[in-house]
């Protein structure tokens, strides 16, 4: 059945960019970057090239207009109101029939015109009002050859004082100028404006290449560290990376050294369970050869089967409780404590021991939810097992820095008689008791310092200021 498609004909659920988009940083960097060099050069040449025509047509004027203003100061006129031309023009141009550079000068009942205004139709003129200017363009007229053609034209009413009857005469001066001087300086001007903005895109494109490169250098740099510890040819990702990139390769060198460390424990793990059931079958296997009664061979076979049993179980519950999440969501203490504690509380009620929380509500322990009631079960037993009749549980955040997340001190205190210095590492091995009479397997602590060491942590263990018994203080460090 074919799929569901838009009133555009796009299916639904699919990306319609999809077929275009890159898939590369340094293809969409780069189409990024030409769009972006695109639309700000022809932008730029834009604004350049009415920026030039607005000053060209300025120039313009200003030229036509200080033709006029010659032109002014050479008008005379006679007695009787006629006018005199000047006997030389300001500029040649305008004594050339057709050169596109006019002169005229309009009169209430007369016009007169440069040498140059012969042959071309122009544009027709008006009066002016004394200093009046206006600059028009392009207007309309007929070269001297009858093709059509444009000009621009400057005019300036003027008023001539004269001595005869007539007193003042009102005149105006109108210069024009063919539009192809203009369209010529303009055409130079773009050309010259494109090849050089072309030329500066291609330059920006080459060096945003270059610096595109220089960019991306370390990102590829990771991917080749993460191919060679694909390749087994390294353990981990190097520690020289820009600012931004070090949060990816911390995590990823925390992700690679907790899955070693998984690997690891789960092969130590089958090997030690091999290892532990050895004895067992051996002992099954000796029975069997030697042929004891079944009487003893039952009692026997219920021995060691109770041991492996043991062992399988401690094992197990040694692999389960060693790893932990690498990026676990947080987890109060309190609410874990209280039930660890109440429990605790019956099994010792006899002995009449009360725990004591100091637990700072901003305190979180990042990890799995079994790893804390493992943590807090076995120091809170042990504290159980030796206090006389206090213990005390602390829970705080630890400093941090930069943005890191906070860390975690949990310290367990009782009243009971204390640990020497000397015996600190020998309880913290596994399978040994601090007292032969006091009942246990002697393996709570080790689990507490396996569990501590998979966390990168550190369990410390000294004599209790407050309390005066022990004290054992597992502080888990700060996260990425």
């Amino acid at each position: 059945m074919p799929p569901a498609r838009d009133a555009g004909g796009t299916p639904r659920g699919r990306d319609p960019f999809d077929g275009w988009r890159p898939r590369s940083l340094r293809a969409r960097q780069l189409l990024a970057a030409s769009l972006g060099l695109l639309a700000f050069l022809a932008l730029a040449g834009f604004a350049l090239d009415r920026a030039f025509v607005s000053t060209a047509e300025q120039n313009l004027r200003h030229r036509l207009k200080g033709y006029a203003l010659s032109y002014a100061n050479k008008v005379e006129f006679a007695r009787d109101g006629s006018l005199i031309p000047p006997e030389l023009p300001v500029d040649p141009r305008f004594s050339q029939p057709g050169s596109g550079l006019y002169a005229e000068v309009v009169l209430p009942a007369g016009h007169w015109g440069s040498d140059s205004t012969l042959g071309p139709a122009l544009a027709e003129t008006a009066m002016l009002r004394p200093l009046q200017e206006v600059f028009q363009g392009p207007l309309a007229m007929t070269q001297i050859d009858g093709n059509a053609g444009a000009l621009y034209r400057f005019g300036l009413g003027s008023i001539y004082a004269s001595r005869g009857p007539d007193g003042e005469i009102p005149y105006s001066i109108f210069i024009s100028e063919d539009s192809g001087v203009l369209g010529s300086q303009l055409r130079t001007f773009r050309a010259a404006l494109w090849v050089y903005l072309g030329s500066a895109g291609v330059i920006l494109l080459l060096l945003q290449v270059a610096i595109l490169s220089w960019s991306l250098r370390p990102l590829q740099r990771v991917i080749n560290e993460l191919t060679r510890v694909q390749r087994g040819q390294a353990r981990g990702m190097t520690e020289r990376h820009p600012r931004e990139l070090e949060p990816l390769t911390e995590s990823i060198n925390a992700f690679i050294e907790s899955e070693r460390e998984n690997l690891e424990r789960q092969r130590n793990t089958l090997a030690d369970l091999a290892h532990s059931l050895k004895t067992p079958l051996a002992v099954l296997r000796a029975q069997l050869d030697v042929g004891v009664h079944a009487t003893a061979l039952r009692e026997e076979l219920d021995t060691q089967l109770k041991r492996m049993n043991n062992l399988v179980s401690y094992q197990l519950t040694r692999a389960a409780t060693s790893g932990h999440a690498l990026f676990a969501a947080p987890i109060p203490i309190d609410s874990h404590a209280e039930e660890i504690v109440r429990g605790l509380e019956k099994v010792y009620a006899s002995k009449g021991v009360v725990c004591e929380f100091d637990i700072d509500p901003a305190a979180r322990f990042h990890g799995e939810p079994g790893d804390l009631q493992e943590l807090l079960g076995n120091l809170l037993e042990n504290a159980f097992k030796w206090a006389r009749t206090r213990v005390l549980l602390t829970a705080k955040p630890t400093t941090t820095v930069g943005n890191r997340r906070a860390g975690l001190l949990l310290a367990v205190d009782d009243d009971g008689p204390g640990i020497a210095d000397e015996d600190v590492a020998r309880i913290l091995q596994r399978g040994v008791r601090g007292d032969e009479r006091v009942q246990g397997h002697g393996i709570g602590l080790a689990i507490v310092q396996d569990l501590v060491r998979g966390y990168r942590g550190e369990l410390q263990v000294s004599g209790s200021t407050e309390m005066g018994g022990a004290r054992f203080e597992v502080i888990l460090p700060q996260g990425l």
